[in-house]
């Protein structure tokens, strides 16, 4: 029985594998896609490269051994030997694709961040267990907050005095990544609630990319040349637009989130940020005021046009309904704020 295995690299092109396994072997290899190669030749030196390999492979695997059979004078244009490995560990897994679901969009009026980060664990456990389809919302929130990533030290990250004064409350999410002064209207905040199926076969950074190409689309067709910069930021020639953060449940959803900055006050931001020396040097910054580019100057676009382009390209692209969130989510929501988000147990469980 023939695999069949897609993988649209992120910024590069569609690589596409047929195989079959025979005899725990990988038999008739075919190595198609929209990418460009040089020589034409080389083509059969990958098809030959993986044919006869052990299906158990990982992705590395795959990539030394295409790497070690290309001609020295080749050129891959929109597509790398890991790239193939990925094609072929999806096929293999049976990973998933955008079409393959009914997606809906959520965009809820304001409420709070805490809320907001409730929602996210909610809606991702809702998801991994077949309760809800696949799922993007858009966050908003009606008061600042400083949000922080799951092993954060709030000591280390947050002045706790300075973000008292601007009236902003400390938030623990469940995603790792960094600290971020939010404050309502100064940024887009969106979230992915996917099955692990979709990122199947994939690796941590495969996946930030491909999560957010759609995204790459959009700020493109706002004449941004946004451009996604391992591990997880966006960026432009301008700086970096904004980050991402990932958390995997044990229900097999995989909760994907992004904040972009709009219009950002980053005095503030340093002021209630610890933002250590060390951090602006690997940003390769001089100063904390420049680490983020708002939106707002690349686009000459109020946050409410870009984020319907947000929309208008997510709904092309993949396909999707406007929707709401559920009276049982709201519920289990706010009680998780009662019995986890707002207790000093989870806030401080890094001090």
């Amino acid at each position: 029985m023939s695999t069949h295995g897609e993988f649209k690299v992120p910024g590069g092109k569609l690589v596409v594998v047929d195989f079959d396994v025979a005899h725990g072997r990988i038999k008739d290899f075919r190595l198609s896609g929209d990418f460009f190669l040089e020589p034409d030749d080389a083509l059969d030196c990958i098809n030959g490269a993986v044919e006869g390999m052990d299906p158990a492979g990982t992705i590395e695997d795959f990539a030394v051994a295409i790497q070690k059979a290309l001609p020295s004078e080749v050129h891959l244009l929109g597509f790398t030997p890991g790239s193939v490995g990925v094609a072929i560990r999806r096929a293999l897994t049976g990973a998933a694709h955008w079409r393959d679901y009914d997606w809906q969009i959520i965009h809820e009026p304001p409420i709070s961040p805490v809320l907001n980060a409730a929602l996210d664990e909610v809606l991702t456990t809702a998801v991994g267990e077949g309760l809800r389809g696949p799922t993007l919302r858009i966050w908003e929130w009606n008061e600042p907050a400083v949000i922080i990533g799951s092993f954060q030290s709030v000591k280390n990250e947050v002045d706790e005095a300075e973000a008292a004064a601007r009236g902003a409350k400390i938030v623990r999410r469940i995603s790792g990544g960094g600290a971020m002064y939010m404050e309502p209207n100064a940024s887009i905040t969106y979230a992915l609630y996917v099955p692990g199926e979709l990122v199947r076969g994939m690796g941590f950074a495969d996946s930030y990319a491909y999560l957010d190409e759609w995204v790459l689309e959009a700020l493109q067709a706002l004449g941004i040349n946004a451009t996604y910069k391992p591990l997880n930021d966006i960026a432009s020639p301008q700086g970096k637009i904004g980050g991402a953060a990932q958390k995997r449940l044990g229900s097999g959803a995989v909760l994907h989130h992004v904040t972009m900055a709009y219009d950002m006050d980053a005095e503030a931001m340093t002021q209630v940020l610890r933002i250590g020396r060390e951090k602006l040097s690997d940003k390769g910054t001089a100063s904390a005021q420049k680490r983020v580019d708002p939106l707002r100057s690349q686009t000459g676009l109020s946050r409410e046009d870009i984020i319907a382009k947000l929309i208008e390209v997510f709904t092309q692209r993949h396909g999707a309904q406007m929707g709401e969130v559920t009276d049982g989510e709201w519920a289990a929501a706010e009680l998780l704020v009662e019995q986890k988000f707002e207790t000093l147990e989870w806030i401080k469980r890094v001090p």
